[in-house]
């Protein structure tokens, strides 16, 4: 991936400090500026276009639902990064729907903000010949979109490890649907590798994604989803289970 430009808008001098500090040293990564004021932080997304923009929510001057508006009106191609102290899922679901491309709630080590930046970013610009490179990108923004509506509906929020991981598994299971018969073996091992962790870990957090969901007790809003009555009460599905269940869901609906 080619060198990101980036700026970070964070109204905590010692957190901007960390990811200053953090982003500077790195040359994957460009900090064309950093402030704590959502108007100065507009003016500066204007003036550099960055690849990326680090936020809080809570800024002086404009807050960070007005700077992720400014985003999505004013520079599509800029991908936005929300850090905030905030975990209600009203609030998270809010800052998704103004535009943000992922949500982390504090503390968050610098290093996960960097390697979300990358992965996003390396989503934007794999390659391929022009006009198929075009119809690739709104195919992965509709399945991703799609994936992140199911998900914000049953209650999946997007801030824990799982539901990255649940994403990448249902993207898989779309391109491959016989990977869902080996788990174990080729799907863990695959969206790990992709994200530098473990197979066990993959699993442990996918399963406590599907168990936040359900805990949330939106068996109604699942069942509607799937447009059957797929699950009553406690009853919940394996990792391979919901995978195969999403993934089938877009493939029928013809979104490849």
């Amino acid at each position: 991936m080619k060198t990101a430009n980036i700026v970070i808008l964070e109204s905590s001098d010692e957190f901007l400090e960390e990811l200053k500090s953090y982003f500077d040293g790195k040359e994957e990564f460009n900090v064309c500026a950093v402030t704590g004021s959502g108007n100065a932080g507009i003016g500066y997304i204007d003036q550099y276009k960055p690849d990326a923009v680090i936020l809080n929510l809570v800024l002086s001057g404009r807050d960070g639902f007005g700077v992720l508006d400014h985003i999505k009106n004013n520079c599509r191609d800029c991908k936005a990064i929300v850090v905030s102290n905030f975990s209600d899922e009203k609030i998270v679901n809010s800052a998704i729907a103004h535009g943000a491309s992922y949500y982390f709630v504090k503390p968050v080590d610098p290093k996960a903000v960097a390697d979300r930046i990358t992965d996003i970013l390396s989503e934007r610009s794999t390659g391929y010949g022009v006009a198929e490179d075009v119809r690739a990108k709104r195919r992965v923004a509709s399945v991703d979109e799609k994936i992140s509506n199911i998900f914000i509906s049953i209650g999946i929020p997007p801030h824990i490890k799982g539901y990255v991981y649940l994403r990448e598994g249902i993207k898989m299971t779309i391109e491959n649907p016989s990977i869902i018969n080996n788990v174990t073996k080729e799907l863990y091992p695959n969206i790990a590798k992709k994200f530098d962790t473990t197979p066990s870990k993959v699993e442990r957090a996918i399963r406590h994604a599907i168990e936040v969901a359900w805990n949330r007790g939106r068996v109604e809003a699942i069942n509607a989803i799937f447009g059957v009555r797929v699950y009553i009460g406690s009853e919940r599905p394996t990792n391979s289970e919901f995978i195969a269940l999403v993934a089938d869901k877009l493939i029928l609906e013809e979104l490849l």
